[in-house]
């Protein structure tokens, strides 16, 4: 029998359907378990002000005693917006990282927050149709600042483009940065120790939560970490097979099909 106190949530291709919506009987199924006294967290590379409308739709939205990970565990903060714990990238990290987009010949966005820096360059950045709720800004790489932090960096483009990028990326570029593809025509880098289960790690300490009573569910490269982290990892049937081999369950139903709502009723409220 599973014990589960808190479900950790990706979104794309897990939560949300096709069309960015969380289904009928997935939203009965989180409340249903949230009116138990199950954490509900988003775990996601999204920043917090992308997620309002979900969390108010969830109800947990601008609450203190709520909690979402953000920038692939980049950020562990109060759904009212405090940050408990941050790994963010230095602008010599960003720097590091232009240099390379420019060799591989993609886009690259620099993201503190709610604000996109999309760095001018020959290949035009397509991170804004994917979050348009986020502030953009076009800056030569010249103008970018040097006095804050930022998050993480994504190049946003052709699939099959940033496919071959990522096979040319050199293994010293892999070993010092998070590298990974969080949707088709997303690849992400980040702060090597912001991942996913990192950020619930140090989420479950604050909470004096165990391990053992996390249920993550997901379905890409960037919720891997989590999957094989968690007391119960979940794997949405559309998942990549890797994410699929390192989880304890498979839904038997995808993204479009309710898969998160069979896995809180199997695992969350029959148990109950």
């Amino acid at each position: 029998m599973t014990n589960i106190k808190l479900i950790a949530l990706d979104l794309d291709g897990t939560l949300l359907t096709h069309d960015k919506k969380i289904s009928v009987r997935n939203l009965a199924a989180l409340k249903a378990a949230h009116a138990r006294g199950v954490k509900i967290v988003l775990t996601t590379g999204r920043p917090l002000k992308a997620m309002d409308f979900f969390l108010k739709e969830i109800g947990i939205a601008d609450q203190e005693n709520e909690y979402t990970i953000t920038f692939n565990g980049g950020l562990v903060q109060r759904n009212t917006g405090e940050v408990l714990d941050k790994t963010v990238f230095r602008y010599s990290d960003v720097h590091d990282l232009y240099d390379l987009a420019e060799q591989l010949r993609i886009p690259l966005d620099a993201i503190c927050e709610g604000d996109v820096y999309q760095i001018q360059s020959d290949q035009e950045s397509r991170y804004a149709t994917f979050n348009p709720a986020l502030n953009f800004t076009s800056v030569d790489f010249s103008d970018l600042s040097s006095q804050i932090s930022y998050n993480k960096c994504v190049s946003a483009f052709d699939a099959e483009i940033l496919d071959r990028a990522l096979a040319q990326i050199p293994e010293e570029m892999k070993n010092k940065y998070g590298i990974f593809k969080s949707r088709a025509q997303i690849l992400e880098f980040c702060p090597k120790e912001a991942h996913k289960a990192n950020g619930l790690a140090k989420l479950i300490a604050h909470l004096g939560i165990e391990q053992s009573q996390v249920m993550t569910v997901g379905d890409e490269a960037n919720d891997l970490t989590m999957i094989e982290w968690a007391g119960l990892g979940v794997a949405m049937k559309n998942a990549v097979p890797a994410v699929q081999e390192a989880a304890k369950v498979v839904t038997p139903l995808t993204n479009d099909e309710d898969g998160v709502a069979w896995a809180i009723e199997k695992y969350v409220l029959e148990e109950e």
